[in-house]
């Protein structure tokens, strides 16, 4: 039988940071559940991994609603994280992605360290394959500020996280911040095993007719294929500032943007706001890499990591 998550014929296997994926399109955290409500729509054997919507130590009801908006090329989300909790998710959704071949990560959330570090610790013998550490979450300790948004508190918490995990760790990031850089350093610096990014852009959206917020949160993050230039330049300068792997996200509505962001340093990809309406795209876009190798002559999919990046 074959190993889980083991690649078929290799050519678009990759390995990120010691985790050996059959291909390198996976699904962004919030836009997939756990693969429960996507099952009949996508094989989830097919995918190098499922990355599932936050986990919190207890459960987070979200913002009250109106809480989505369509923008021209995209959305603007403030769910706030609902979901219902570790114990939970370990009970139900676990078991669910158990029975299928690809791996596992596992999108973590909390509004103090403490929260994280308790998540952090109940999933350390679960059958999850990686975390996710979502730090644009807001720290209620230093006034709402987003952990991901100071270099120093984001080295810290990525060392206590690091600590406790027996998983390997990737950070994800936030792009409202003036160096994307300077905070995958902090990441790394603090012993991750990768990052992830970019997580959405804040954004506003009124209307004008009565004059009032489209979202009772005022704000959301932006996501879409509005934010993939911002993305792709921000995968690259990352990839620049550390060694350790990147999953590039942010607006991959096709293999063509997949492929661009593999070539811009990031060794896997992050499929999210797409999911919403092409659910089967991860598929289109694990078939359009392969067609790609092949018109390219082209042995393997890790021959493009970083080639934009090397060739600078």
């Amino acid at each position: 039988m074959m190993e889980k998550g083991m690649p078929d014929d290799g050519s678009l296997a990759v390995d990120l940071a010691g985790i050996p994926l059959k291909n390198p399109v996976m699904t962004a955290s919030g836009t997939f559940g756990s693969g429960v409500e996507y099952s009949e729509f996508v094989d989830l054997n097919r995918l190098g991994a499922v990355v599932t919507k936050g986990v919190a130590i207890e459960p987070w009801e979200g913002n009250g609603t109106p809480r989505i908006a369509e923008t021209p090329s995209g959305m603007l989300n403030a769910i706030g994280l609902q979901n219902p909790g570790i114990d939970v998710f370990l009970e139900r959704d676990l078991p669910f992605l158990e029975g299928f071949d690809t791996k596992v990560g596992v999108n973590v959330c909390g509004h103090t360290q403490q929260e994280y570090l308790d998540v952090v610790e109940r999933l350390s013998d679960a059958s999850c394959d990686f975390l996710e550490i979502n730090i644009s979450c807001p720290n209620v300790e230093h006034g709402a500020l987003a952990f991901g948004q100071d270099p120093a508190m984001v080295q810290s918490l990525t060392e206590q996280i690091r600590k406790r995990s027996k998983k390997p760790v990737f950070m994800k990031l936030s792009p409202n911040v003036t160096s994307i850089a300077e905070i995958a350093k902090a990441a790394e610096a603090g012993g991750a095993d990768g990052i992830s990014l970019i997580n959405t852009i804040t954004g506003m959206k009124i209307d004008i007719r009565r004059r009032c917020f489209l979202l009772k949160n005022k704000t959301g993050g932006m996501s879409g294929p509005a934010v993939h230039p911002v993305a792709v330049r921000m995968v690259y300068e990352a990839s620049r500032a550390v060694k350790i792997p990147i999953i590039g996200m942010g607006g991959i509505a096709s293999p063509e943007d997949a492929i661009e962001m593999m070539l811009a340093g990031a060794t896997a990809v992050a499929v999210g706001t797409a999911n919403f309406y092409q659910p089967d795209l991860t598929i289109r876009i694990i078939d359009g890499m392969q067609q790609y190798l092949e018109e390219q002559g082209i042995s393997r999919i890790q021959e493009i990591i970083g080639a934009v990046r090397e060739a600078a």
